[in-house]
């Protein structure tokens, strides 16, 4: 006869022994509740609960009656298969972390990061992307900030240009008026230009180094669909500087600007005072409202990964012609997330053949 009373000490915080398992099996074919079967192991009720739900196999019952076969089929908890699956999960138990595992990975992420300045999540996204490794050992973007701050990467906070420089601004509304439009508004750019979905349509801005007057300046232009970027040394921030290099821009050109520059969109800077009348033969130029940034966030994103190379207070006079051409090469084979992580370049490439199959 079974043992009805409870005389087996509690054993708060302990995994169930086979010979438990054996013992539960006994009390449940004995018709015992699962709060019955805990009472007399010493154990909580729902250990008890869990574990016959995880040991609970069904069995087949058949009978023959007058040559004929009838097949039954019943639950029944087991020892043996709970015993199984407790034994199936330690096996999970304790493992080792996706890093300790190889240091493919963790080598070649530390590689992009730290020699070409990628960001974790190009990365990661990248490697997924192209599958470069065994998804198992590539961690999601979250989880690669995270080795990094414990110290599993070489790559260091101080290594992440975005990470270190990357502010909350207050969201203004409205805008001030305080300042003269150069010419037609953005306001009346046509709304399908915003959406991104066509080729063709540019952002142009500077970025300055020292603010000396007398320091060179970058002249940027930015495709808002594919990303690319075209970067150019200027003598000074002036509108005579500027129209050279638009000039320059369309001799290289030559007969596919017009497909290449179908619009191009400033802000009110006084160094594009004659933007307009520079391209008002082939390109719509639009200008952004005074003071909002905003509306040209492709351009201002794109300065960000220029500033990774030329950070603000530097003199831009002492930057190479090579090496600009180095930094705008590198921003055009940076994987972007917005791109699917394809590169500028390539998205370049494509839309502006089919652009030209278009005609």
């Amino acid at each position: 006869m079974t043992q009805t009373h409870d005389n087996t000490i509690s054993r708060k915080g302990k995994h169930l022994s086979y010979s438990e398992r054996c013992q539960i099996s006994v009390l449940k074919k004995e018709n015992y509740s699962n709060r019955q079967v805990a009472k007399v192991l010493g154990r909580v009720p729902q250990t008890i609960n869990n574990e016959i739900a995880r040991g609970t196999i069904t069995q087949l019952k058949r009978q023959t009656q007058n040559e004929k076969v009838y097949d039954t089929y019943y639950s029944v908890y087991d020892a043996d298969a709970g015993q199984a699956f407790y034994e199936k999960q330690r096996l999970n138990c304790g493992r080792r972390p996706k890093w300790a595992n190889t240091d493919a990975f963790i080598d070649w992420a530390d590689d992009k990061m730290l020699n070409e300045k990628w960001s974790p999540d190009v990365v990661v996204g990248f490697a997924k992307k192209y599958e470069l490794f065994d998804f198992a050992i590539i961690p999601g973007t979250t989880t690669l900030y995270q080795w990094i701050d414990r110290g599993v990467m070489k790559t260091k906070n101080m290594d992440l240009f975005e990470k270190l420089s990357r502010k909350i601004k207050a969201v203004r509304t409205g805008h001030r008026p305080n300042k003269r439009v150069l010419g037609t508004s953005i306001e009346e750019r046509p709304e399908a230009i915003g959406t991104r979905k066509t080729f063709g349509h540019w952002e142009i801005d500077t970025v300055v180094g020292n603010r000396i007057k007398s320091d060179a300046v970058l002249l940027t232009l930015a495709e808002r669909q594919t990303r690319f970027e075209a970067i150019l040394k200027l003598a000074g921030k002036d509108a005579e500087s500027v129209g050279q290099a638009v000039q320059s821009l369309r001799e290289r050109a030559g007969d596919n600007f017009g497909q290449l520059f179908k619009t191009v969109t400033s802000d009110n800077g006084s160094e594009f005072a004659e933007l307009h009348d520079a391209l008002q033969d082939v390109a719509d130029v639009y200008f952004s409202h005074p003071y909002a940034s905003w509306e040209r966030g492709t351009s201002e994103n794109q300065h960000k990964l220029i500033r990774r190379f030329i950070p603000k207070g530097s003199p831009i006079g002492n930057v190479s012609e090579n090496q600009i051409l180095r930094i705008q090469r590198w921003m055009n084979d940076y994987p972007r997330k917005i791109l699917g992580y394809a590169t500028p370049h390539d998205t370049f490439v494509q839309a502006f053949r089919q652009e030209r199959l278009a005609v």
